[in-house]
């Protein structure tokens, strides 16, 4: 998360790529990088219209989005970096097939609420007193972007280091906000805030395939979720958010086995309230909560709706 948004200048992709180019009609496109400064030109190749590339957005690993200024205002660039690809193609949502004119083919205006949100998911320390402030922002997603200011937890813990004081984990005091704390469906919201909650997903109509990245929505849908579901289950139960995305599928065994049986012969207890599974205890997720891909991100991700899927389903909404 610490690399979710930077600026340009510190993008690997960009450091790597010193040109990349796409062409979609007769609009020419191109971001050229140098160790002095990187460019972004539209061509039409009778006009052109460039602009300096500011800030990066996503680690690279789907790709990466770039927004600019100019006038004081934030404009989202037309076209974004996809991995899979190695190569531009338009920002997902962003496609045009015929622009009115270069400045519509170039960008997006980014403002108001849009903006807000937009840092806030992606940087630390963008909004202040619900407004955004482009001369604090603290590039990617650091400490306190989710457990709030720390310096009352900093000096907590020097004041008890110079008394010869040692707390042991979860008897510290409360000097900091603990995500980990929160109940089972704040703590899906709460990761939702940036990855999609079941009102993001709703009040923005997002259906099909495109709420696949709303992976709390999706995890909601689950009937192992909720009310009757296990309330061990949140994001924080299979992905530790202060360490790297574990992308080998088979790793997720052990917290699918952490609440359901290994055999069809016991009763559920407490510990272990969901059943065994009939086909296997390997690769869980493979069958349970299988990939789809969105074409628009050039990607196949992991849909987080716990199930059995039977063979040839479509992707339930």
């Amino acid at each position: 998360m610490a690399r979710t948004a930077g600026l340009v200048a510190d993008s690997d992709i960009l450091a790597t790529h010193r040109r990349l180019t796409f062409q979609a009609g007769k609009i020419s496109y191109e971001v050229r990088t140098s160790e002095n400064y990187n460019i972004y030109m539209v061509t039409d190749g009778t006009r052109s219209i460039s602009a300096p590339l500011t800030w990066s957005f996503g680690d690279g690993h789907v790709g990466q989005s770039w927004l600019f200024e100019q006038d004081a205002k934030f404009y989202e660039s037309r076209i974004s970096y996809f991995d899979i690809l190695k190569a531009l193609d338009f920002t997902p949502g962003r496609k045009l097939i015929e622009p009115q004119d270069l400045r519509q083919a170039m960008a997006r205006p980014v403002g108001g609420s849009e903006l807000v949100r937009c840092f806030a998911c992606h940087t630390t320390a963008s909004t202040i007193n619900e407004k955004f402030d482009r001369l604090r922002i603290i590039p990617g997603i650091t400490c306190e972007a989710c457990h709030g200011p720390g310096l009352t937890h900093v000096v907590g813990h020097e004041m008890a280091y110079l008394q010869g004081q040692t707390w042991q984990t979860g008897q510290e005091p409360d000097l900091i906000f603990d995500p980990g704390k929160l109940n089972p469906v704040d703590a899906v919201d709460f990761c939702g805030a940036c990855h999609g909650t079941w009102w993001d997903v709703k009040l923005g109509g997002l259906t099909g395939i495109a709420n696949i990245r709303a992976q709390p929505y999706r995890l909601e849908k689950s009937q192992c979720w909720g009310k009757k579901g296990d309330a061990r289950l949140t994001c924080a139960a299979c992905h530790d958010p202060h360490q790297e995305l574990v992308r080998d599928s088979a790793s997720y065994d052990r917290n699918c086995l952490s609440c359901h049986l290994t055999s069809t012969s016991p009763e559920s207890t407490t510990a272990h309230p969901g059943p065994a599974c009939k086909v296997g205890q390997e690769n869980c997720v493979s069958c349970h909560m299988p990939k789809f891909e969105d074409s628009g991100m050039h990607y196949t991700f992991t849909d987080h709706y716990i199930r059995v899927v039977r063979p040839g389903a479509a992707y339930p909404d």
